[in-house]
């Protein structure tokens, strides 16, 4: 406790330092390269210029060097594009760096995984280097990229040991996968039923084979992605770098326990989390809220604030536990009507939209398939006839395979659909031959549709279910290109300034704050991002641009 109460004090020093060297209202000119604003106009222009941490004058080189009177920095942009820092519209802070602590286990393109034998190799590395008796953890293998074309299974995994607990999780973190010493943990054997809303997958004699879908899952998740004092941190380190690295400036937290916030919220305060944050308390943390009576006290809501409850309706197409209204292009068994199944029953769906929308909670809702989404936008038009939205409605997160119907629906609620664009990058050839056929996977994260319809919808990466690179979910949704060379809905393309709404301005208006940040204008945080060139030249090349600086209240912090 000594040691603990030095650090505080610590740290407490530094950030007390770092407020007092940030007092300065320092002026600085970006001139010399496209200012792209993205305000209500998408007007590019000359020159941008910051006093402290604001955002103070936006025009021509002239009118900024003017209001400048001599009396700021110049920071020459040679050609290269200034835009507002990048916002994630929804993700998993700090899970992008998840891989400082866990095994990493993806595929190419991301990872080197490209057989089960690779895995358990892997997994053995990680066994020696965990202590005896803890949970050997990996995490987000990809059954669709192994060359087996199948989950590891208990028989493979204790193979890695047979002592030790062994725990995968599911690159889309709705499987996964464990031995015969973790099902024994678990207590899982033959005579233990499914749960509601989970599968626990058997052999031929019935007892588990060591997949467990969903809510099944749930036991092991809470178990295996607990992280230590000191793996916590470690897992904020690393995935702070990569966010700033990338430009991203807002992280976002979805589906975050009561442990977490409180956690994120004091890391944030003491000065070890370099970008804001918008937080998601998942639904048990919700109740917990309004039963108790407790609320979430931000120490600077600049920096840390909640956003929205998040539920989860149903699980992950490219798993099988996504609930489509139609079957499976190529099902996963005997069954040729297998359509998945929600995680929420409808009714108790409807329920908790209804409950936190009137006690006053924004909500955002997890849906993939189209099935779920009737189910998610039937308890919006509850909450909506309770208690109408305002001009910012509830989110339907992924929103993938909503239909052109659904999106009428979205658009008279005043709904947000925040669409994983990066899957017809990452999964598109699958999705086409395997899980939703060419018709359906052309329509997956219809962005144009939604867009022609008034909606402003986000995009963004679930990180770390794929890397956080705005940029490539950018030239996703404007190309729509998949890992294999082929255009996945040419027809669901949009342009790149679009795009560009989809992680700056509108995502910043999804998460009620479009007043501070998501575009260039007076008054608003000097949150910036310096690129190696302009979005808009090329928009076949966009993925290549580089992340050259990142500024967040008017501090240089990457690199």
């Amino acid at each position: 406790m000594r040691s603990l109460r030095a650090i505080l004090v610590i740290l407490a020093v530094v950030v007390l330092g770092a407020l007092v060297l940030r007092s300065g209202e320092r002026r600085v000119v970006y001139r010399g390269g496209p200012v792209i604003t993205m305000d209500a106009n998408r007007r590019v222009v000359d020159a941008l210029g910051t006093e402290g941490n604001r955002i103070a004058a936006v025009g021509t080189e002239d009118e900024v060097l003017a209001w400048a009177d001599g009396t700021a920095e110049i920071v020459e942009l040679d050609g290269r594009a200034l835009l507002p820092g990048f916002i994630d519209a929804h993700g998993h802070f700090p899970g992008e760096g998840i891989y400082a602590v866990r095994a990493d286990l993806n595929s190419p393109p991301i990872g080197e995984m490209r057989t089960i034998d690779d895995i358990v190799e892997r997994m053995k590395v990680q066994a020696t280097d965990t202590a005896d008796g803890d949970w050997v953890i990996g995490m987000s293998y990809d059954d669709t990229l192994l060359a087996e074309k199948r989950h590891p299974t208990r028989d493979d995994l204790d193979r890695v040991s047979t002592e030790q607990p062994v725990g995968l999780v599911h690159v889309s973190g709705h499987l996964a996968a464990v031995n015969s010493k973790a099902l024994e943990q678990l207590g899982f054997d033959a005579s233990t039923p499914d749960p509601e809303g989970g599968v626990i997958r058997r052999d031929e004699s019935g007892a588990p084979d060591g997949v467990l879908e969903e809510t099944a899952a749930d036991p092991l998740m809470e178990q295996i992605t607990t992280p230590s004092l000191f793996e916590g941190l470690a897992m904020i380190e690393e995935a702070s770098r990569r966010y700033l690295a990338s430009g991203t400036t807002t992280a976002q937290s979805g589906y975050a326990t009561g442990d977490l916030i409180g956690a994120l919220t004091m890391a944030s305060r003491l000065g070890q989390i370099p970008v804001r944050l918008v937080l998601w308390p998942g639904m048990e943390a919700a109740d917990e809220m309004l039963d108790e009576g407790t609320t979430f006290d931000s120490y600077d809501e600049e920096w840390v604030r909640i956003g929205r409850i998040k539920l989860v309706a149903d699980g992950s197409i490219q798993g099988y536990t996504g609930y489509l209204g139609e079957p499976y292009h190529v099902p996963p068994g005997d069954d040729p009507e297998f359509r998945g199944y929600p995680r929420i029953p409808p009714d108790e769906l409807r329920q908790r939209v209804v409950r936190y929308h009137e006690a006053g909670l924004p909500v955002a809702v997890h849906g993939n398939g189209d099935a779920s989404i009737d189910d998610i936008l039937d308890g919006f038009e509850a909450a909506n006839a309770s208690k109408p939205f305002g001009e910012i409605g509830p989110v339907i997160i992924h929103a993938q395979m909503a239909r052109e119907d659904q999106l009428d629906r979205m658009a008279e609620l005043n709904a947000i659909p925040s669409f994983f664009v990066l899957h017809t990058y990452y999964w598109g050839d699958r999705h086409r031959d395997v899980f939703m056929g060419p018709e359906r996977a052309a329509r997956m994260s219809p962005a144009r549709s939604a867009l022609d319809r008034g909606i402003r919808p986000t995009l963004h990466a679930d990180s770390p279910v794929v890397p956080m690179e705005p940029l490539r979910i950018v030239w996703s949704a404007v190309n729509r290109v998949s890992t294999g060379g082929d255009i996945i809905g040419e027809a669901q393309r949009i342009t790149p300034m679009e795009a560009l709404a989809g992680v700056t301005i509108d995502a910043a208006r999804q998460h009620f704050e479009d007043d501070l940040k998501g575009s260039l204008e007076p008054g608003k945080l000097a949150d910036l991002v310096i690129l190696s060139r302009s979005p808009l030249d090329d928009p076949a090349t966009i993925d290549e641009i580089e992340v050259e600086s990142t500024i967040i209240d008017g501090d240089v912090v990457y690199p």
